[in-house]
């Protein structure tokens, strides 16, 4: 009896040793090489995650940028704007959004087939895809930054599907919605802006077609319909408008520290 209690009790040491060692070479919190300090999300000492500095343009390319420097709609707009007079025509967006097509139609067909958008997806902006490992409820959102929320006033429009010319739009998510895919770092609501040019719902995309999709979310941006677009007027994305919203949060908490007396 004895002998079996010895056993007994060294079973569950060895038990309790293997979880330790098992807790410590996880990520805690869940995230895929996130802390729990990291995520800022409770389940660590509540240290807000870093977020990414990216903006994706209406047309679905990607811009990439330092945690320190301007979000990168700035860059977007001024290469957009092929001739630097603060305007951005419906011309200069159409031929952005076309230039990015052909870096996309690898093999130069006028058509983007399922593997090139396939490779858009996974290689070219893979941010815009969920990451399914070990995901917790609203990681990879910020399910305060709604399409309806009043609290939102840039009123961003909503691209999320194809439309012929026409059909009537589909309204904004309700409130409640978080944003998806592509819709966290753009100026229009589309979690997918290329295979969204796909009117025909063929899984080939002409360039026609992404032509007319860039005229489409150029009319939504357009909103006073002037002709042209400013970088001062562009709505901000959900992902710009939280990082403003750390940094007024970071400069308040600057200023309430009491100063450090002179030693």
């Amino acid at each position: 009896m004895l002998a079996l209690l010895k056993r007994s009790v060294l079973i569950l040491a060895c038990s309790t040793l293997c979880a330790c060692a098992s807790d410590e070479g996880a990520p805690s919190g869940g995230g895929p090489g996130l802390s729990g300090d990291e995520r800022g999300d409770g389940h660590g000492s509540g240290a807000p995650r870093r977020l990414p500095n990216i903006f994706i343009s209406p047309a679905g390319e990607p811009f990439r940028a330092a945690q320190e420097a301007p979000y990168p709609v700035v860059a977007w707009f001024r290469r957009a704007d092929a001739d630097h007079d603060g305007r951005l025509t419906r011309d200069e967006f159409r031929a952005d959004a076309l230039g990015f097509f052909g870096k996309l139609d690898m093999n130069n067909d006028g058509i983007i087939d399922g593997a090139e958008l396939a490779r858009y997806e996974q290689e070219v902006a893979p941010e815009i895809l969920p990451k399914i490992e070990s995901l917790h409820a609203d990681e990879g959102m910020d399910p305060s930054l709604t399409f309806g929320d009043p609290r939102n006033t840039d009123n961003r429009p909503d691209d999320s599907r194809p439309h012929r010319r026409g059909e009537a739009r589909a309204p904004a998510p309700a409130r409640g919605i978080g944003v998806q895919g592509a819709a966290v770092y753009s100026l229009i609501n589309a979690p997918e802006p290329v295979a969204a040019a796909d009117t025909e719902f063929n899984g080939r995309i002409t360039r026609a077609e992404f032509a007319a999709a860039a005229d489409r979310r150029f009319d939504l941006l357009d909103k006073t319909s002037a002709g042209y677009l400013t970088e001062a007027a562009l709505p901000k994305t959900p992902l710009q408008t939280a990082i403003l919203k750390r940094e007024k949060q970071a400069a308040k908490r600057r200023a309430e520290q009491p100063p450090v007396p002179p030693p």
